[in-house]
């Protein structure tokens, strides 16, 4: 099992570059909306998912809880303009469940925004909301929305599960990059991001108890940390995680000094800081939620030892 001590600092570390390059979490308010007005508000959207994290699990010191509230506050204040930037969007694209995705865990945390939430209970009773075509991995992530948001979902998670591709428990050997990240997210939301390991059915649960310390290993070899991290974030979702020593070593080793994480290889050399930003921020931030699980994963199971 890895250190705890290490499993932290790598937590610690990326949320400091996360303060310090928060200006980047920003929007394009004149793009063109048939180019993706709300592809910026991705970013938003996983940092509160990652801090609403953080804040459940209890295992940040004072420094990490700090910055974390100074995150979450600093994207709703500035970045999305209180909510308002987050109506915007929905007015531009008004089917889309972006929007209301983004808008969730800052809702959770306190943060209200009564325009948006009527969106989001007028799109739930129309039918377009089910019949816009769908990869079931996204299809469960909006069910799970649903649900999280106090909404009934449509269609029920269990009824959307066998259409994913880790339902179908397919040949280990035959999973490729876009599909690991499929496996990622369904396990997500699945476990409500780790609240709740045993939302995993037992059946998947021991396929990836028994495939992903292979998975581990190649994409470690491989220098894909991104990947690499949300595959440590699955471990940690897991009943029993593992807390794999060689893959976190190696996750750590990627982390540069200011906190940041490549997604792929060596940090790229890019001059414009936004550039850079747009590559970094997502394993930055995979790095944050990986280490936040583990870490309590961690504590938990020498809390039991002792």
């Amino acid at each position: 099992m890895t250190d705890t001590r290490l499993l932290h600092t790598v937590g610690v570390r990326a949320l400091e570059w996360l303060w310090a390059h928060r200006d980047g979490f920003r929007l394009e308010s004149g793009v063109d909306p048939e180019i993706g007005f709300l592809e910026r508000f991705k970013p938003v959207g996983e940092l509160a998912q990652i801090c609403a994290v953080l804040f459940r699990e209890g295992v940040a010191g004072s420094r990490q809880a700090d910055l974390a509230r100074g995150l979450l506050d600093h994207a709703w204040r500035e970045t999305l303009d209180g909510g308002r930037m987050l109506v915007r969007g929905q007015r531009i694209e008004p089917l889309s469940p972006i929007p209301g995705e983004v808008y969730l865990p800052f809702r959770e945390l306190g943060h209200r925004m009564p325009d948006l939430e009527r969106y989001v209970l007028l799109n739930h009773r129309l039918a377009s909301s089910t019949a816009c075509e769908t990869k079931p991995n996204r299809r469960l992530g909006l069910s799970a929305f649903q649900r999280r948001f106090g909404l009934t979902p449509h269609p029920q998670e269990q009824e959307v599960l066998p259409s994913t591709w880790l339902a179908r428990t397919p040949e280990p050997w035959t999973v490729e990059g876009h599909i690991a990240y499929d496996v990622t997210h369904t396990v997500f939301h699945l476990t409500r991001w780790g609240e709740d390991p045993d939302g995993l059915p037992p059946r998947l649960a021991d396929y990836l108890a028994a495939w992903l310390p292979v998975w581990l290993d190649d994409w470690r070899d491989l220098r894909r940390w991104d990947l690499l991290g949300e595959l440590l974030v699955v471990d940690a979702c897991l009943p029993r995680p593992t807390l794999d020593e060689a893959a976190w070593a190696a996750f750590a080793g990627a982390q540069q000094p200011d906190g940041a994480v490549p997604a792929v290889g060596d940090l790229p050399a890019v001059d414009d800081p936004q550039d850079l930003f747009d590559v970094v921020y997502h394993p930055t931030l995979v790095a944050a939620f990986a280490s936040t699980l583990a870490t309590s994963r961690s504590l938990s199971a020498l809390a039991r030892a002792s």
